[in-house]
């Protein structure tokens, strides 16, 4: 699996060109955007960076997870918010330009948060063998991550046009390649994948519902509104799971680390879907029941 043209050249390009499609609907403004709505942004970025892996080392405990795809999970734990997020929060009237904020900002934090909690899992798991996510490798995530970004950011000043028609064509494309990845990865463990997903299936919807509720509620009780609230809940649920699993196959050269972000994969959309659809309900619901 490992050895593949897919993994080994493919996944890097397909990443590159999905990180270059979100620099094509990135401005400078976004980033800017961090000083009128500071709140907004931190109470974000806090979960996601913060909390969330606390609750994946929390989930990896309880289930006894097995070393590798512990490992597996706090790479996911630590990977920026999709790309696909602010699609979500649009469909259910969530701030997208604030999706659009805490994606571009995790995307340049994420060349930090992933060795730094990928080697603490290794280290704190015992893994054995050759694993490890040296700082010296940083330069690979980097080029995975923000080059592309940048140049995509750099394109679109000189050819708005040309972004706006891109947006649509690289959302399939990350979605066809995230999809063609993870039934990969499940394929070249086919042998133990059945064990695998029955140690790490309950594992990652179970994170996967506690990050969508994590962002939404988190941001609730520290008081932004629904459209805030909305947006936290797809970054925080959402992940890049294209950039963890480039990591674990390219990177790392381990596809049981993997397995965590393609199963992962399988019940992110489903899941930000149905919660979007619970949190929107019940939002109206308040509204039409407030007397007039």
């Amino acid at each position: 699996m490992t050895d593949s043209a897919l993994i080994t050249t493919g996944l890097p390009v397909a990443l590159a060109i999905i990180m270059f499609g979100l620099g094509l609907s990135l401005t400078l403004g976004d980033f800017r955007r961090v000083a009128r709505t500071p709140k907004a942004v931190a109470v974000a970025l806090f979960l996601q960076v913060v909390i969330l892996p606390m609750v994946a080392l929390t989930l990896i405990l309880i289930f006894d997870v097995e070393p590798l795809l512990a490992v597996g999970l706090m790479l996911l734990a630590a990977s920026p918010g999709g790309t696909t997020a602010s699609l979500f929060s649009h469909l259910f009237r969530g701030d997208v330009a604030l999706n659009i904020t805490l994606t571009a900002i995790n995307s340049v934090l994420a060349v930090i948060t992933i060795p730094v909690f990928t080697n603490f899992a290794i280290g704190y798991f015992d893994v054995d063998g050759k694993l490890g996510l040296q700082f010296g490798k940083i330069s690979e995530v980097l080029a995975f991550i923000l080059i592309p970004v940048v140049i995509g950011m750099f394109v679109r000043t000189q050819a708005p046009k040309f972004a706006l028609r891109m947006d649509r064509p690289v959302r399939i494309f990350s979605i066809v390649i995230l999809a063609t990845v993870s039934v990969g990865a499940l394929i070249g463990e086919r042998d133990n994948a059945l064990d695998y997903l029955l140690q790490i299936g309950l594992v990652t919807a179970l994170f996967c519902l506690f990050s969508l509720t994590l962002g939404y509620l988190g941001a609730r009780i520290l008081r932004l509104d629904q459209p805030s609230s909305v947006a936290s809940s797809m970054e925080v649920g959402i992940h890049n799971t294209t950039v963890a699993l480039t990591v674990a196959l390219s990177v790392l050269e381990n596809p049981i680390v993997a397995i965590p972000s393609a199963v992962y994969s399988v019940f992110m959309y489903p899941f930000a879907a149905a919660f979007g659809y619970a949190v929107t309900r019940e939002r109206s619901h308040a509204i039409e029941s407030r007397p007039a």
